[in-house]
């Protein structure tokens, strides 16, 4: 997979539409600067799906469309297409090449492709995501991104390496799945509210439902007196189309009889229409004639004109065109002429073209002669004057040569001293380099122990934070438990509150609706509730609702309801005093009916004879065994309501299943099953199961507050535990950023010593570099001075030489006189090579010109035959026409 092309339109500075074709391997791009070299790395990382504008060098994101320049209006869009080469299948896309596309326009908006096909920025990171590049993948490095590699912590490393082997996605998606779990909690905890107000609005629901169904009776009303009207009207419009009908009738027969007058008159009309089409067709017939007639005529008028025509042409003289053609005798002659004039001229010119060749030899010659001739005489004159030149110019060359000489010897001694330098230099720079590698080592002997103690102070933060998220999962489950527990408890007590007799008594008593306030310690106490204004509490003395008052074993609250019957829901009053009083509130004030039970007398044995007799059949135990009294209740309340629960549930029995409660029936005890069924001497009671009584609303009510309490001390447990995990968490987290802080130092430290070392190493490389550039310096300056001394040898053998033909020269000029007549000779010879060449293309064209001619006349002579052969013809074929 790589980059395959890049196109660029109006982003930064590239207005225009440009296109980079890029292959497989290193592609460079170089140029000067502001020439847009960084454009295309900005345009690679923003077609990736980059947000932010200062990564793209801008101060906002609108910046990358071309703003305009003097001479050019701004754009109002950028637009970049990359395309990739997905051959290898390293995208996970089924197509071998794929383009993406970003477009931004002036308004803000921006429109993402693949392919062509719009989609969303999450589809492009998620697509090149999978293949290791996109915009937060570091596949573009700019500059001081390196130095920030280097000198990363190592959170940020672990960053890396984990981008690297392609974890970021996954952490991505893991934030993203988080943030939708953290919604979906807050839903959660939305809807568990909404239950909440939905249960505290069930009573006003109950009543406006009662509405809706006066409502919907009252509508059925409407609905049948709505038909009733309907079907009055459909008696009415029934009526109506019975006449409408006996008047479509009437209709019906005198359209008949139009359609039958119709008829007759259609077939009238097409007898007309028939006697019309003969008499058209014999019309036609006449004017055919007519036509033919008209055309025949024309014929022979135009017969007789053509006619008249060839008589006065063959009536003309053919022997005037036969008598101005010319003699094919004639020109048969001049032909033969023409063709012996031709080969005359061609001998001619093949002469003149061997005398061309002989003149073109001796031209040759002559001017060879003349240029040696010629050289000869500039040597000695060149010889001549360098001896008039002098032999100072000839010295001075020599001593110019000797202190060149001299100086490439100076400076060869400067480099090698140059040289001793530089190995100096690097020899120190090798030994402080190898002392400080040594020091490197050390260090990182000790930063291994640091990061050993970081790497375990790090491991216990992350198990204390894993315990803290564990403690605050179980907090948090502990309260949900306990809003859970609150709001069943809440429930179950606005169940409890009704709207009869016994809450009004509970009202005016001054106890709660759902018991929280107590019951009194003694009889005719009441309870510590706000009693009815104008009610004396004590004369009603009301000690509280009888199923509050219970403690039942658990599993048998539906028995016990069932045993209890009219008392499950009753109230415990003090004495048959306070049930008058009860009574009377109730009928003043039109409260209702409720029922009461007097807490006087005194508390049977153990040993009652019902109760015993009970106890002694085959599964079953007596009733008063799964029913107790509160300790907590005064002695006075216990002592009623055990007498008051023995009147009740004397000679009751708790049976195992039906056939102990038929048993028990048959001993003449009242029976009653786990169910709820009532088995007695004198019928059953019983069926499927019932609302829940008081009892029972009130035992779940109980239970869902105790389940309340236990989420409540495990939520204060967790919370408290939550705390000190905490401050060993803060207690850790200062160790980890201590050593953090220490291994950040040393990394510091190590940081500085690698660049110390790559400073040294510069030192060494340059040294090396100075060293080797002095050698080739001096081996430079070597060649020179040998190639100096070698052109100084021959100056002084020249130098000598002059001297030496000075001794005996007398200053003689050489003679010109055969130079001046070779040269003569070299302009006769090129003049006769002129005139040849002229005579030679003088004759050449004659003969182009004649060499058609004797073809040309024999034609023309054949021509005139064949000529003379078809006026004869044609005078024969009209003197027969004529």
């Amino acid at each position: 997979m790589y980059v395959k092309s890049l196109s660029l339109r109006g982003f930064k500075s590239f207005a225009s539409a440009t296109h980079l074709r890029l292959e497989p391997g290193i592609t460079c791009i170089v140029g000067p600067n502001g020439s847009g070299k960084s454009n295309v790395v900005d345009a690679l990382a923003w077609v990736m799906g980059e947000q932010g504008a200062k990564s793209l060098r801008g101060g906002k994101m609108e910046d990358v469309i071309f703003a305009g320049t003097a001479g050019r209006p701004p754009l109002g869009r950028a637009e970049v297409s990359m395309t990739i080469d997905n051959t290898d299948g390293a995208l996970p896309i089924d197509y071998s090449e794929v383009t993406i596309s970003r477009t931004m326009f002036r308004s803000g908006g921006s429109d993402y492709a693949i392919n062509g096909t719009a989609c969303r920025l999450l589809d492009i990171q998620e697509l090149l995501s999978d293949s290791g590049i996109g915009r937060e993948m570091h596949v573009i490095v700019g500059q001081g991104q390196l130095d920030a590699v280097l000198r990363a912590t190592p959170e940020e490393r672990r960053g890396f390496i984990e981008e690297a082997a392609g974890v970021l996605k996954h952490r991505k998606r893991k934030e993203r799945a988080l943030r939708k779990l953290e919604a979906m909690e807050a839903n959660l905890t939305r809807v568990a509210d909404l239950t909440t107000e939905i249960r505290r609005q069930l009573g006003p629901l109950g009543r406006q439902a009662e509405t809706a169904r006066r409502a919907a009776v009252i509508q059925a009303d409407v609905r049948d007196a709505r038909l009733r009207l309907l079907a009055d009207d459909l008696v009415q419009l029934t009526s109506t189309l019975e006449a409408e009908v006996a008047d479509e009738t009437a209709l019906l027969a005198r359209r008949a009889e139009v359609e039958e007058q119709l008829g007759a008159t259609r077939a009238e009309l097409a007898g007309l229409e028939e006697s019309a089409g003969r008499a058209s067709a014999r019309l036609a017939q006449a004017q055919d004639h007519a036509h033919a007639l008209a055309a025949c005529r024309d014929r022979l008028t135009a017969t007789a004109q053509l006619a008249g025509q060839r008589a006065r042409l063959l009536r003309a003289d053919p022997g005037v065109e036969a008598a101005a053609e010319r003699d094919p005798a004639q020109l048969f002659e001049q032909a033969q002429s023409a063709r012996a004039a031709e080969a005359e001229l061609s001998a001619r010119v093949h002469a003149d073209r061997e005398a061309l060749s002989v003149a073109s030899t001796a031209r040759a010659q002559a001017e060879e002669a003349a240029a040696a001739e010629a050289r000869r005489v500039a040597a000695a004159l060149q010889a001549a004057a360098d001896r008039r030149e002098g032999l100072a110019t000839l010295a001075g060359t020599v001593d110019a040569r000797r202190s060149r000489i001299d100086a490439g010897q100076a400076e060869i001694g400067r480099l090698r001293e140059s040289v001793e330098r530089a190995r100096a230099r690097g020899d120190d720079a090798r030994r402080r380099f190898a002392a400080l590698e040594g020091s490197v080592a050390q260090d990182e002997e000790g930063e291994v122990g640091l990061d050993a103690e970081y790497e375990e102070a790090q491991a216990r933060v992350d198990e204390l934070t894993a315990r803290v998220d564990e403690l605050q999962a179980a907090e948090r489950e502990a309260l949900t438990r306990r809003d859970q527990g609150r709001a069943r408890r809440e429930a179950l007590e606005l169940s409890l509150r009704r709207k009869d007799g016994t809450q009004a008594l509970l009202t005016a008593a001054g106890l709660s609706e759902a018991g929280d306030a107590g019951p009194c310690g003694d009889a005719g106490q009441p309870g510590s509730g706000a009693a009815e204004p104008g009610v004396d509490p004590a004369r009603l003395g009301v000690l509280g609702s009888l199923p509050q008052l219970l403690e039942v074993e658990a599993g048998h609250e539906a028995a016990l309801a069932a045993a209890l019957d009219w008392a499950a829901g009753a109230l415990l009053v003090a004495d048959a005093a306070s049930a008058q009083a009860c009574l009377e509130l109730l009928r003043a004030q039109d409260g209702g009916r409720a029922g009461l039970v007097l807490a006087t007398g005194s508390a049977p044995g153990p040993d009652g004879s019902e109760r015993a007799r009970g106890g002694a059949l085959p599964g079953c135990r007596p009733m008063l065994d799964v029913v107790s009294v509160p300790a907590a209740l005064g002695d006075g309340v216990r002592t009623g309501l055990s007498a008051a629960l023995t009147g009740l549930l004397d000679g009751v029995v708790v049976a195992d299943d039906e056939t102990a409660a038929l048993a028990a029936s048959s001993a003449g005890l009242s029976a009653v099953t786990p169910a709820g069924d009532v088995f007695s001497p004198v019928g059953v009671r019983g069926g499927s199961a019932a609302a829940p009584s008081l009892i029972e609303l009130t035992a779940a009510a109980d239970e869902a507050g105790a389940a309340e309490a236990s989420a409540e001390h495990d939520a204060q447990r967790a919370r408290f535990a939550l705390e000190g995990v905490r401050a060993e968490l803060q207690q850790v987290s200062a160790r980890s950023q201590a050593a953090l802080a220490d291994l950040n130092a040393s990394d510091a430290r190590m940081a500085a010593v690698a660049e110390e070392l790559g400073q040294l190493s510069g030192l060494v490389r340059a040294a090396r570099a100075e060293e080797q550039r002095g050698e080739q310096a001096i081996a430079a300056a070597t060649e020179s001075v040998a190639a100096d001394e070698a052109a100084l040898t021959q100056l002084q053998e020249r130098l000598q030489a002059a001297r030496d033909s000075a001794a005996h020269d007398d200053d003689a000029q050489p003679s010109v006189d055969e130079r001046d007549r070779l040269e003569a000779q070299a302009t006769s010879a090129r003049a006769a090579e002129t005139e040849a060449r002229l005579a030679l293309r003088t004759g050449e064209e004659r003969l182009r010109s004649l060499s058609g001619r004797a073809d040309a006349l024999e034609r023309q002579g054949r021509a005139a035959q064949a000529a003379r052969a078809r006026a004869e013809a044609a005078r024969v074929a009209r003197a027969a026409q004529s």
